[in-house]
């Protein structure tokens, strides 16, 4: 007869819990690799420690021709992962930065966030924050890291993330609209097949995060307040047709325009493709595609 701890309690798509408190996660950890000068792209990494209780750290790309005097826009990226899987020094994430930063010819910050069951929800939401609280903290170019001080422009800030991280990404937008982010000027925010309530996901975002709402959580379902007051001109916002969560993306295209906020906002819908497709092989058209379109994004002005 099998122990009572063997008693499986919560079974959900990316993990299930024994009555012991035990849970395991149905992928393998992600590989993680070190920062590098990547000899293909010209493009350098470095890691630097935010904060070591709760631990917090970033991944900085740089690209090859950064003169002393340019000043690049920033990108301050989200990874997915369903909020207890991936890593921003995962090979997928290392590799796909190290890509666009190539070809959009700019900074990105990867936040390393805390995942559950470690660290549950919101822990994910308060790292990212005290992250893109870190990296403002350069604008006067006096902060900790030489990279952001000499060749962030501050004033062309941009938010992206795909997943769980589209998610996470929609609520720093909220917070910057909401108590602003000094000597900061986010620009857009791109959200990459992202997640929001309206799934059957959503039991277990709810049990990621003791202390959650309901299903009217505003982190799973975005207030139309909120969407109003999101601290950004732009959106671009990719959903995929063979997607579960296509329908929350359109959903929140279709929110955001009548919510009374006052930019613009652009979806694009990749058919015949799955979740996050674009990040198992970058030299795939429609992978690229979506890379080319992201980079625009962040060119648009300039």
């Amino acid at each position: 007869m099998a122990s009572s701890d063997e008693e499986i309690t919560h079974n959900f798509r990316f993990f299930h819990e024994y009555k012991d408190g035990r849970v395991v996660i149905h992928r393998p950890p992600a590989e993680k690799v070190p920062p590098s000068d990547d000899p293909v792209t010209g493009v350098r990494s470095k890691d630097a420690v935010i904060s070591s209780e709760p631990a917090v750290s970033v991944r900085i790309f740089i690209p090859k021709s950064t003169e002393s005097t340019q000043k690049l826009p920033l990108l301050f990226y989200i990874h997915g992962g369903g909020f207890c899987m991936q890593s921003a020094f995962s090979a997928q994430y290392h590799a796909f930065l190290n890509t666009f930063v190539a070809k959009a010819n700019v900074i990105a910050v990867s936040v390393e966030y805390g995942l559950f069951p470690t660290r549950p929800i919101p822990a994910c939401y308060e790292d990212s924050w005290a992250a893109l609280q870190w990296v403002a903290s350069h604008s006067n170019r006096n902060g900790p890291e030489p990279w952001l001080n000499d060749h962030a422009d501050f004033q062309r800030v941009f938010i992206g993330g795909d997943s769980a991280g589209g998610n996470i990404s929609h609520t720093q937008a909220v917070r910057v609209g909401s108590i602003g982010l000094p000597g900061v000027k986010v620009v857009g925010v791109v959200l990459v097949h992202p997640y929001f309530g309206g799934t059957d996901d959503d039991r277990m975002w709810l049990h990621m995060c003791p202390t959650n709402g309901g299903l009217e959580d505003r982190r799973l379902k975005p207030a139309a307040g909120d969407l109003a007051r999101l601290g950004c001109e732009r959106v671009l916002i990719f959903v995929a047709e063979k997607d579960h969560l296509m329908d929350v993306g359109k959903r929140y295209y279709e929110e955001l325009k009548k919510s009374g906020w006052g930019g613009s906002v652009e979806i694009v819908e990749n058919l015949g493709e799955e979740h996050c497709f674009h990040l198992f092989n970058l030299k795939y058209d429609k992978a690229v595609a979506v890379i080319d379109k992201f980079v625009s994004f962040v060119k648009q002005d300039h």
